[in-house]
């Protein structure tokens, strides 16, 4: 009997994906000659998983055959038995992405076979995930190969009700959780084998058609979009599933019992709990061979930290005491096995329990592994100093940034999954730095620009098929585009977000108080920071919001920094008319705030005209947007590090107290600021969290700045022109001796070692071809060229 579930299609090679292979330019032209398919007694927007199946019989193999593949919600492609991919990458109906395979090297002469497994997940689908009605799509690239592999009528159809939703135990967790439901797999009712040619069909039905395929903005019909897929496939790899640290059940077991490959045999009639410790968080697919066992019944729950008896987490690496609550899927063995079981969608742990319930059956537990699964992000930036604690935060930072990153950027792993905009502008950044990798920025940017409504505004996270406005992040939005604009010469890409740019803008404009001149109490969630001064209010259902009443400095003057940026954009497009009146708007919101917010007496900018509430934003912005500069800039800076009575940034927010220190000429002062770091490693978190304890997530990439900060401040290398043409590296050492470090830059890498000489400074700085640039250091410039240069200063 087949011993596999679904197959481990992440530890085998991937074939190349669309944006490698050539699609034929028929497919952009006309309607599909394949069809969309579903299972004939499908309901299309119901919980439902689906086997599909389609024969073939080839005289000879050929070298070359090019497929384009999608399915809503997801799918997961086999032929011959052997995995293929899986997709699609997650888009929305308007913009609903295909993957393209070469499968020849996968065929054989005689009889072949292509099959999917399909899935959607219903009402419990995750909340990034939208959908249209469950389908799968097959098309040959050359039509010649159309009558054999494209999906249509003659595909067989199978429902799996062997496979369940497990739904999140929202009361339990007592938090917001939208990741879609756990899985509840009966293995005695499984078809196993389906995906291999031997498997017997007959009493499959057979596919119906539902609809004709087109591409992205062709046809009358406004069901999937289809457009080619634009990212890489997932990074995927085994990894061990962690240690013992607690069993119950059982009298001893050894702690590696799992990653030594021993088997664990469970008597009948016995229930076993074994708590894991992978000794850091991870993301991926959990995957358990079992031999036996029928009747029984293996609960895998996933936890980022165990909590105690008051509902704190407290030091991540404690178990005493301390219980997992998390989500779960439930596998119950058919008993003939063996058996490989894994999940349809990604589970994110650091405690993994297994709990084991067996029946009148022994059961064995072979091997139990995970397989890694995240973007594809190579680490091609280097960080090292004289203080090894930095390296420990450039490491835990980097991690929190991988795991935040999929198919979209994620705000979350575990509970969320979203890519929200604020969020992605800091990932975005990071990911520019650390790995060079623009592809994941670059559907970031257009996603949130296909998510733009009526009003003009973005959508605050996207994908996400329940709709959320946070007006700020559509702001982001374009300092995002700005930021992509520095660091690259795409002039065509970013001309595409040239009307949304306007659309935000115009709707804020409309929205400023013609008597103050500032923006005030505006519509939708007017979200800032998650600072404990602006709670969460159960009866508006928003948190992080400041004082709006009568005008806010904070919002007015990150409306100015946006225009700021789009002003600059606008030039880049030769668009005076834009790039002129945003430059003018900008100095009369700035000139409103200096007006009617700043406080002669404080010396600070208050948060809004009633002078009630002063905080470390308003003052930060103040910075950034240049509303005061030069030596007032830095004695404001001075006030926003040392006055306790500010309302304080959290994680999230300090990205951009970190860049008003790098602007007023004061990152020697960075170092100071980052204690929170330092305190999150000494409670055993392994990513950084959304927020200081107590918080939901323990895995939040918006705390990953340092990342940027540690090339962009402490060796102060960013663009010095659009594009990246030239560089300035201008560092801030604070108490640093020696610092060493390299990043991507599109013409190769840019090498820095400095090392401090008394009160002087030995620099070392190695450019890619065709770059130049300066280098600052204690307010002089020194010239940079292409190659290696020594400075002595």
């Amino acid at each position: 009997m087949p011993t596999t579930l679904i197959r481990l299609i992440f530890l085998l090679p991937i074939p190349m994906v669309a944006s490698e292979l050539p699609i034929n330019p028929r497919l952009f032209e006309h309607y599909w000659t394949a069809n969309w398919i579903t299972h004939p007694e499908a309901d299309p927007n119901d919980f439902g998983v689906y086997h599909f199946r389609k024969t073939f019989t080839l005289t000879q193999a050929p070298r070359s055959l090019v497929i384009h593949v999608s399915a809503d919600n997801r799918y997961k492609l086999f032929v011959n038995g052997e995995p293929i991919g899986l997709g699609p990458a997650r888009g929305d109906v308007e913009n609903w992405p295909f993957e393209t395979y070469d499968i020849g090297p996968w065929l054989k002469p005689g009889k072949n076979l292509i099959a999917a497994q399909v899935w959607n997940a219903g009402k419990e689908r995750p909340w990034a995930q939208h959908s249209f009605k469950t389908g799968l799509v097959v098309q040959a690239d050359a039509s010649a190969w159309d009558s054999m592999v494209n999906s249509n009528s003659a595909w067989k159809a199978y429902h799996v009700e062997a496979i369940q939703p497990l739904p999140a135990n929202r009361e339990e967790l007592r938090t917001f959780i939208v990741v879609g439901p756990g899985d509840r797999v009966n293995g005695a009712t499984y078809p196993w084998g389906w995906e291999t040619p031997q498997y017997a069909d007959q009493d499959w039905a057979m596919a119906r058609e539902i609809d004709k395929p087109h591409t992205l903005g062709f046809g009358t019909d406004q069901s999937w979009q289809l457009m080619p897929r634009t990212i890489p496939h997932l990074e995927s790899r085994k990894e061990p599933i962690g240690v013992v640290r607690r069993v119950e059940g059982f009298n001893a077991m050894e702690p590696n019992i799992f990653q030594q490959g021993s088997p664990l045999s469970v008597p009948p009639y016995s229930r076993a709990r074994i708590l894991i410790d992978r000794g850091h968080l991870t993301v991926g697919y959990p995957v358990i061979r079992l031999v036996g066992g029928k009747g029984s019944e293996i609960r895998l729950t996933y936890a980022e930290a165990l909590f105690d008896e008051n509902r704190t987490k407290g030091n991540r690496n404690d178990i005493q005491g301390k219980t997992l609550i998390g989500i779960e899927d439930v596998f119950q063995p058919g008993g003939d096995g063996p058996e490989t079981y894994t999940t349809l969608w990604l589970r994110t742990y650091r405690y993994l329990e297994l709990e084991i319930e067996t029946r009148a059956e022994p059961l064995q537990i072979d091997d139990l592994h995970f397989v890694y699964s995240a973007y594809p992000f190579e680490a091609r930036a280097e960080f090292n100093s004289n203080d090894p604690r930095l390296k420990d935060i450039w490491d835990v930072g980097w991690r929190t940034a991988q795991l935040c990153a999929g198919e979209t950027y994620y705000d979350c792993p575990y509970y969320e999954q979203l890519q929200y905009v604020g969020d992605t502008r800091i990932q975005a950044l990071i990911s520019l730095y650390v790995s060079g990798d623009d592809r994941l920025m670059r559907k970031a940017i257009r996603l949130f620009n296909q998510s733009r409504f009526h009003a003009g505004l973005t959508r605050s996270r996207y994908p996400s098929y329940n709709a959320q406005v946070i007006p700020p992040y559509s702001l982001f939005w374009i300092n995002m585009i700005h930021d992509y604009l520095m660091h690259r010469t795409d002039l065509a890409f970013l001309l595409e977000q040239r009307m949304g740019i306007i659309t935000v803008l115009d709707w804020y404009e409309q929205h400023i108080d013609p008597g103050t001149g500032l923006i005030g109490h505006t519509p939708y969630w007017n979200f800032v920071d998650w600072t404990v001064e602006w709670p969460w209010d159960n009866e508006a259902r928003i948190g992080g919001v400041p004082d709006l009443k009568g005008g806010s400095s904070i919002l007015s003057l990150q409306l100015a920094y946006a225009l700021d940026a789009a002003a600059t954009l606008f030039e880049a497009f030769e668009e005076p008319y834009f790039s002129e009146k945003y430059s003018a708007l900008s100095a009369e919101i700035k000139q409103a705030v200096i007006q009617h917010c700043w406080d002669k007496d404080r010396q600070r900018f208050a948060d809004t005209t009633a002078f009630s509430s002063y905080s470390q934003h308003a003052n930060l912005w103040a910075i950034l947007t240049g509303t005061v500069t030069e030596a007032a800039a830095s004695t404001l800076m001075e006030a926003i590090l040392t006055d306790d009575s500010l309302i304080q940034a959290t994680f999230y927010f300090r990205f951009y107290l970190f860049q008003a220190l790098y602007q007023t000429g004061m990152g020697d002062r960075y170092l100071e600021q980052l204690e929170p770091w330092h305190d999150m490693l000494a409670l055993g978190l392994s990513t950084f969290a959304e927020k200081p304890d107590p918080t939901r997530s323990d895995c939040h990439a918006w705390s990953s700045s340092p990342n940027y900060d540690f090339l962009a401040t402490l060796c102060g290398i960013r663009p010095a022109s659009p594009g990246f043409k030239t560089v300035k590296i201008e560092p801030f050492l604070g108490p640093l001796q020696e610092v060493t470090a390299r990043m991507p830059h599109p013409n190769g890498m840019i090498s820095a070692s400095l090392h401090r000489r008394g009160d002087g400074l030995d620099a070392t700085i190695l450019l890619p071809p065709g770059l130049s640039g300066s280098f600052v250091w204690n307010g002089k410039s020194y010239p940079l060229v292409e190659g290696h240069q020594d400075l002595n200063l």
